[in-house]
């Protein structure tokens, strides 16, 4: 059974969405469709195709502009831009010790920290490691131009790991262009400063983006700082030559309020368990990164492309694991210690031609990354003092790294005819040393390699200029990460090196049309069969053991739609409709101390994690100095493990957005207000799958306000 609470409250307002949306626009003057207002196209660069718009590709792609001089938030959490984008579900947790939950037609929702299933990039840089563990925790949306979304077969041709792909590219610095500073505060004494700083010449640009982001949580025991600082240098070296360095830093000190259990969120919403408090469960993240892009055209038709990158990432977190459970000599402790340093290559060439008179265009390139971890393990007590590092039960060195090859070439054969087909093949390899050896925890070292060819091709016909249609067929992979590989299902030493890939076969019908005014729609039908699907076998003492569980299945339908409304208004629309479901049966452990599951998940069984139903609605509305939003997103109901035994009834939120410009000789001043969850409705936001302790529930904020100003500086 859903949380009684929010079921009831929800569903009406869920009901009566699309009749609000629908009343919004009949009260539009009829004078405003007379008068179309042309947007704005966007570079997209997530096809890796230099001469074909996303427009002419058989892929689903989104692009959103990231023009902090319009937004009415914050501007610091990962999950604020994303929320209308179809097939794509980013949760804010209210817990900034485990980042933004983040999911691609339902890859990656299985996931309990930071990012799996989709693969990240923060301008061309892999925010991914080559196990497929990423996190979003350093992209700098205050610096950002614009984040691209990909989702479907031609998400493959990225490697492993990619269920979708997000990325997100820093603005380029021009001469003349503005500084901005901002702030914000809103509730539970969340406060918010950024700074962009932008500027050059004709042959060089910089962009400096700081940010510091500080709350008390709306929860107990949830608050968090994190400082970031992202910089991007451009120099224009002419003959078609373009050399990039981007640098970003990150420091995060973040507490843990954990999960709750239903009764816990029936009771109070904002509490937290008390181990949490008890251990005083926490994160700190530390990370500096750097890298370097280089493109250099060879006369019209051929371009090269470098791409090397290094970074360093310290994690330390505290779990409330208990000392009982520490006594087993093979349990690694409950204060986790991460050094990581990874690092990559990434060549490419392109050639922009034609075959038989007509346009084709190739590229070529290899890239190789590697992450070496050194992953400490200590007890979380001495004595009776909770939540401090005590003797260490944990020592080894993991490195994994990829090496790849892609091809892919797009042609244009025939006038109303294209097709876009590649192929990459992927080597990971997983190598774990351990330092840690007793009488009671033998060597657990060992390695594992991984091999996939991945194949995807698509056929594009364009019956109008305005219109395409296309259909497309690939095959992706996704190999454990070295999280999943860490425990053994039997509840032995050693790493689970039995596990296998998962291989999806995903296919893809869709449709997009332009309009020369600026109106848009896509409609997609999708569907993913998963062999081998990666799921949790057994989970004890806050340690995750996963298995291979045959087939699933995730299949839907999405459709967006961005239409101007004269000068005045524009109406943004995006519903999803997915159904994910394991398609064999198989059998997980749930008593305390189970290594051989036994209880059987029946075939046809949801993928928890993932609702059926997504919708989001927005009408903007901008009269001189003025401007105004109205929004409402509907999230459908997911169950919280697979053998269902709770579930999170679906939700409807409305917020509101009001904002005004002041213009003066120096610059301009913006001051905005927005109201989140207006109407005050108690709801989940996000649940941790499968969490081992019944704390699957992570709820949402009720009705807040933030107020902000942003001075924009013409230099």
């Amino acid at each position: 059974m859903p949380l009684p609470f929010v079921a009831f409250r929800a569903t009406p307002f869920l009901a009566s969405l699309p009749l609000a949306i629908a009343a919004c626009c009949a009260a539009v003057p009829a004078s405003a469709f007379d008068a179309p207002r042309t947007l704005e196209r966007v570079r997209v660069d997530a096809t890796r195709l230099r001469g074909v718009s996303d427009f002419d590709t058989p892929a689903s792609v989104d692009a959103l502009r990231l023009d902090d001089a319009d937004s009415s938030r914050s501007g610091t959490v990962a999950s604020e831009p994303l929320a209308g984008v179809p097939g794509l579900l980013a949760r804010d947790r209210q817990n900034h010790a485990q980042d933004t939950q983040l999911s691609i037609r339902g890859f990656g929702a299985r996931s309990t920290f930071g990012v799996r299933g989709v693969r990240l990039y923060a301008d061309g840089i892999p925010a991914s490691m080559p196990d497929g563990q990423g996190q979003l925790s350093h992209f700098s949306l205050v610096g950002g131009d614009r984040i691209e979304i990909m989702r479907g077969p031609f998400s493959s041709l990225y490697g492993n790991s990619s269920g979708g792909v997000l990325q997100i590219w820093s603005a380029d610095g021009a001469p003349g262009d503005d500084w901005r500073f901002k702030a914000s505060h809103g509730r539970d004494a969340t406060t918010s400063l950024a700074a962009q700083l932008r500027g050059g010449s004709e042959t060089v640009g910089y962009n400096l983006a700081l940010s510091r982001f500080d709350t008390d949580g709306w929860r107990d025991h949830s608050a968090a700082r994190r400082d970031s600082a992202n910089t991007k240098l451009r120099f224009d070296l002419g003959d078609r030559r373009r050399l990039d360095l981007v640098a970003n830093w990150v420091d995060i000190d973040a507490q843990d309020p954990l999960g709750l259990t239903a009764d816990q969120v029936r009771a109070n919403p904002r509490q937290v368990a008390t181990v949490a408090q008890q251990f005083d469960t926490r994160k700190t993240v530390r990370q500096q990164q750097a890298g370097v892009i280089y493109e250099h055209g060879v006369g019209e038709a051929h371009t090269l492309r470098a791409m090397a990158y290094g970074g360093e990432r310290r994690v330390v977190q505290v779990l409330p694991i208990p000392a009982a459970a520490q006594a087993n000599p093979l349990n690694s402790g409950g204060v986790i210690d991460l050094d990581n340093a990874y690092g990559g290559l990434d060549l490419r060439w392109s050639w922009e031609g034609a075959l038989a008179g007509r346009p084709l265009e190739l590229t070529v390139g290899a890239n190789a990354d590697r992450q070496r971890q050194h992953r400490q393990g200590f007890e979380n007590f001495v004595g009776d003092a909770l939540g401090v590092r005590g003797a260490r039960r944990r020592d080894e060195r993991n490195t994994v790294e990829n090496r790849d090859q892609f091809a892919q070439a797009y042609w244009a054969f025939a006038p109303r005819w294209s097709l876009l087909a590649g192929v990459r093949h992927s080597e990971v390899e997983f190598v774990s040393r351990d330092a840690y050896v007793t009488a009671g925890n033998p060597d657990d070292s060992g390695r594992i390699a991984y091999r996939q060819t991945s194949p995807v091709a698509g056929l594009v016909f364009a019956p109008r200029d305005d219109l395409r249609a296309y259909l497309s067929a690939g095959r992706g992979f996704e190999t454990p990460t070295f999280n999943e590989l860490g425990y053994r299902a039997d509840g032995g030493a050693g790493l689970a090196f039995d596990l296998a890939p998962a291989i999806s076969d995903n296919l893809e019908l869709g449709a997009k049309w332009r309009a020369p005014a600026g109106a848009t729609w896509n409609a997609a039908l999708f569907r993913a069969d998963t062999d081998n699907e990666l799921a949790v076998a057994r989970n004890v003492g806050g340690r995750s053991s996963f298995q291979n569980v045959g087939r699933a299945r995730r299949q839907g339908a999405e459709l967006s739609l961005r239409q101007p409304l004269g000068e005045a208004f524009e109406l943004h629309v995006a519903a999803t409709w997915l159904d994910a479901t394991f398609r064999d049966a198989y059998r997980v452990c749930t008593g305390a101390g189970c290594t051989v599951p036994t209880t059987p998940v029946a075939a046809g069984a949801r993928i928890p994690g993932v609702p059926a139903r997504q919708l989001f609605a927005r009408l903007d509305w901008t009269g001189g100095p003025w401007s105004a939003a109205i929004e409402g997103v509907g999230v459908g109901d997911v169950v919280v493990d697979d053998l269902a035994t709770g579930r999170a009834a679906g939700y409807a939120l409305l917020h509101l957005e009001g904002a005004r410009r002041w213009h003066f000789e120096a610059g301009q001043l913006r001051t905005f207000l927005r109201v989140d969850n207006l109407l005050d409705q108690a709801y989940i936001g996000s649940v941790i799958v499968n969490e081992g302790n019944g704390r699957f529930y992570e709820p949402g904020p009720g009705r807040g306000v933030l107020l902000g100003a942003q001075w924009t500086w013409h230099r």
